[in-house]
């Protein structure tokens, strides 16, 4: 707890029962509660919390040969697509990591989300030609190369618009129909590392456009597209009206962010923090977050709170209740570079360049 000395303690498995379940016993003031072949849950009763530690289901390998830096996962959960170190992007199937389209010859896809385009499963026999209209154009628009381009994008409803954030201190609005930029959103001067699309609380004011909107802008009114900005700074725009709506200081450049709802916010910080923020009032934060010094390197929301990535292997996912976690292992030291999930299967991409699986039961 914050404030307090860290409290250490070991495990120890003493044998496997007939069942194959391990026989684990904790170190004094420390609780195995629970063991299955694939979880461990421990408490510490006298500060009352408690952590489970589970390991994958699955493990894929072989989808890539060397670190994957992106993946998600289709609407309907059927299909799994990455970017990978090795020039190559595949789509494979969820279930058993056995690959249906590779597209090659790239420098590095980093931090794109790769397959977060609306209904793509419909295209899969296109997605090459597809994929590279919707998110290559950006770069050449931008006239940099991946090392020094674009570092996220967001979609914008079903994907007729989408936002791009750059090193060179931008985001832009594209048109992917026409493969044209509809306009800079926002020129904060510092890399933008992340970013997110998101509807806006009704008591927000988003401000008004100074020029009318564009014909080919889908969807954008009453939206709001955060910033996570190199400068340590967390920056909310309307993303039809183009206005700053707020803009909050933190500790260290924030890498990554998400929208918990309409109200509720995320950003995650090189220095390991994660900042709860209400978009209504960002003077302070509800709640800073702190599990390791290790870089924050995604957040996903998860039924009623979120998953968290960081560059020292964590993997783990918070619910409302702070005093309990759930710890998805095996990643090690390799920084987890994103999470996807659909319904109760998690997945998650590392430097090692496995993918990992994951099935919940009830949280």
């Amino acid at each position: 707890p914050p404030g307090k000395p860290t409290l250490y303690g070991s495990v120890t498995r003493r044998g496997l029962s007939s069942e194959g379940i391990p026989d684990i016993a904790a170190s004094e003031g420390f609780l195995v509660q629970e063991v299955t072949k694939k979880s461990i849950l421990i408490s510490c009763p006298h500060e009352n919390v408690s952590t489970k530690f589970l390991a994958p289901y699955t493990t894929f390998s072989r989808i890539h040969q060397k670190s994957i830096t992106c993946l998600d996962i289709s609407s309907g959960g059927g299909l799994g697509v990455s970017t990978s170190t090795d020039g190559t992007m595949k789509i494979w199937q969820a279930a058993n990591g056995e690959i249906r389209v590779r597209a090659s010859g790239f420098d590095v896809l980093h931090n794109l989300p790769v397959c977060d385009w609306c209904h793509w499963e419909q295209w899969l026999g296109a997605l090459g030609s597809a994929w590279e209209m919707r998110c290559f154009f950006c770069v050449s628009e931008h006239g940099l190369c991946f090392h020094a381009g674009i570092l996220d994008t967001a979609i914008v409803e079903r994907g007729r618009n989408v936002v791009s954030c750059s090193r060179d201190g931008t985001a832009r609005l594209w048109d992917c129909g026409k493969s044209a930029c509809l306009g800079v959103i926002a020129d904060c001067g510092s890399p933008v590392n992340g970013i997110a699309v998101g509807t806006a609380d009704d008591s927000l004011n988003l401000g008004t456009p100074e020029n009318p909107p564009s014909e080919r802008e889908i969807g954008t009114e009453g939206k709001i597209l955060l910033l996570a900005r190199e400068d340590k700074k967390l920056q909310g725009v309307g993303l039809q009206s183009r206005q700053p709506v707020f803009l909050f200081v933190g500790s260290d450049a924030f890498n990554c962010c998400t929208f918990l709802s309409s109200t509720y916010i995320l950003a995650g910080t090189q220095d390991g923090n994660i900042y709860q923020l209400d978009v209504r009032n960002t003077s302070a934060p509800i709640q800073v977050i702190h599990r390791s010094g290790a870089p924050v390197l995604s957040l996903l929301p998860y039924r009623d709170g979120f998953i968290a990535s960081q560059g020292d292997g964590t993997c783990f996912i918070l619910q409302q209740d702070l005093d309990y976690v759930l710890d998805l292992t095996e990643a090690d030291c390799d920084p987890v570079y994103k999470v996807a999930s659909w319904e109760k299967e998690i997945y998650t991409c590392c430097r090692d360049g496995i993918v990992r699986r994951y099935q919940l039961s009830d949280l």
